[in-house]
């Protein structure tokens, strides 16, 4: 079984963000859920990521790695959105990395250096989503230059569609990343 840090989306860490790590604990794999905003959610993604600016980018990133602190380096990286900042860098900077989830984003992987050798991932993303579109060349960038990554296009899907706790939720969606995602963690074993 893998052991997983999930990184929350802008608006924070969800009951919707806890039931995705609580479905993936019920598989049984290990899944911590750092909160990078304290105890504080927003209730749309603008408010959410105006807080993260006001924090300051920088401040997500560290406290991201903070979070890692004290686990062990075979670890699978996963972050929802904003989330996959952190997920991302440490995923590329980390050594002992074993896999890489993002959902609903995906920076060019020359925002920290290069992507290791052998390193899987999936993204995750709508075709329709105004947010995932301004990364959606990044991701294919990866999917395409990476043999061992993927990249799913959810269509008529919003942002965050797979946070159960948001209206942006599609559940016919989000079972469908959720088999992909368990199906990535098994070939892990």
């Amino acid at each position: 079984m893998a052991e997983i840090v999930l990184f929350h989306h802008s608006q924070g860490l969800t009951a919707g963000v806890r039931a995705f790590a609580d479905a993936l604990a019920a598989e049984g794999h290990t899944v911590h859920v750092p909160d990078l905003f304290e105890g504080r959610t927003f209730d749309d993604v603008e408010t959410g990521v105006a807080h993260a600016q006001e924090i300051g980018f920088d401040t997500v990133l560290d406290r991201g790695t903070a979070a890692v602190d004290g686990l062990p380096a075979a670890l699978v990286y996963a972050g929802f959105s904003m989330g996959v900042m952190p997920a991302q860098r440490l995923a590329q900077t980390r050594p002992g990395a074993v896999g890489a989830l993002f959902l609903d984003a995906c920076l060019p992987v020359a925002e920290f250096g290069t992507w290791p050798d052998g390193l899987p991932a999936q993204v995750h993303g709508g075709s329709d989503d105004e947010w995932f579109a301004e990364d959606l060349e990044a991701a294919r960038e990866l999917a395409a230059s990476v043999a061992e990554a993927e990249l799913f296009l959810y269509p008529g899907t919003a942002h965050l569609f797979a946070d159960s706790s948001l209206r942006s939720h599609d559940p016919q969606a989000a079972s469908l990343v959720l088999q992909r995602v368990q199906g990535f963690l098994a070939a892990l074993a």
